[in-house]
């Protein structure tokens, strides 16, 4: 496993990170919280170090009381990073960054993980109601109360992110970042997190398992909602991803390696990519994922990956 300083903070992180988006129960179709207790100790048995959950993933914190189970004998191994901002209400998913809300949502955070402090706490939107700058004066308190170590933002603009840096001295944010979604370069916000030394956590980085190149096309229904989220499992995406898949597939058989390994270390080749988060929810899909921190990509092959993708996607 490799390891990158996080922005400005004293936090050294695994450039592979376990994401628990899919461990919710509600979003990524029907989970065992038993397997994805030992998905995380997998992961964490590989090296990695940076496991990644927030309040509004599955109901009534699911995601974030599975994360406890996994790591209360272990909590001095794992950087442990969550989020506030998103309320679950009848259903829906809710932008609320009130500072008395968000008081009260630490604490439900703490006590679900177990633990008496967070390492890295995100505003996880931001909220056009109240605003982000109450809600980034509170998470400074909260860092000198010692509830968190470090502050973060997820899915900010670039003109919030100075915000954030000014009002919070953040230490990484969280954008949507994948060979098939470069939308965080071209905006200007992975650039911004370079100039100013901001630690980057992208989320998204198999783009909901599509650049695993072994998922069939799933269907919009019940649990299973990636589709709502990532445009990829529809036409003509869909097939124009299977045609890039077949370039991955051709580069990742000559390494002796997967597909999914090949996705993951073009992610973490990119500029400013502290950490790639995965969601891998079963222990040997924690293996694999962790097993592509030790895949190097030539130039040559980043180039013929970005040609394929310039060719094909656009």
């Amino acid at each position: 496993m490799k390891y990158r300083k996080l922005g400005k903070s004293d936090l050294n992180v695994s450039v592979i990170g376990q994401g628990t988006w899919a461990m919710g129960d509600d979003f990524f179709g029907d989970v065992d919280a038993k397997e994805c207790v030992k998905a995380i100790h997998a992961s964490i048995d590989a090296g990695v170090n940076f496991v990644d959950t927030a309040a509004a993933y599955g109901a009534d914190g699911y995601s974030e009381k599975v994360v406890a189970d996994a790591i209360y004998d272990r909590r001095d191994k794992v950087i442990l990073s969550t989020k506030c901002g998103i309320l679950r209400q009848y259903g829906e998913y809710i932008k609320c960054l009130s500072p008395t809300t968000i008081r009260c949502e630490i604490e439900l955070s703490l006590k679900r993980l177990k633990t008496d402090y967070i390492d890295l706490y995100h505003i996880h939107w931001p909220d056009y109601n109240f605003g982000i700058e109450g809600a980034l004066d509170l998470l400074v308190e909260f860092r000198k109360e010692g509830k968190i170590r470090e502050i973060a933002v997820s899915n900010f603009s670039v003109d919030e992110l100075k915000v954030a840096v000014e009002r919070a001295d953040i230490a990484s944010m969280q954008p949507p970042f994948s060979m098939l979604n470069r939308a965080s370069v071209e905006n200007g916000i992975i650039p911004f997190a370079i100039e100013h030394n901001i630690g980057v956590t992208s989320y998204g980085s198999l783009g909901g398992g599509i650049l695993t190149g072994t998922m069939e096309k799933p269907e919009i229904a019940g649990k299973e909602l990636r589709g709502a989220f990532y445009p990829y499992y529809v036409e003509p995406l869909w097939s124009k991803c299977q045609e890039l898949l077949a370039v991955l597939r051709g580069i990742a058989d000559g390494k002796g390696v997967s597909v999914a390994e090949i996705s993951i270390a073009w992610a973490i080749a990119q500029p400013g990519i502290t950490v790639a988060l995965m969601g891998g929810v079963k222990p040997e899909e924690s293996y694999q994922n962790a097993k592509a921190a030790d895949v190097e990509l030539s130039a040559e092959e980043l180039k013929t990956i970005d040609d394929a993708y310039e060719r094909i996607m656009k």
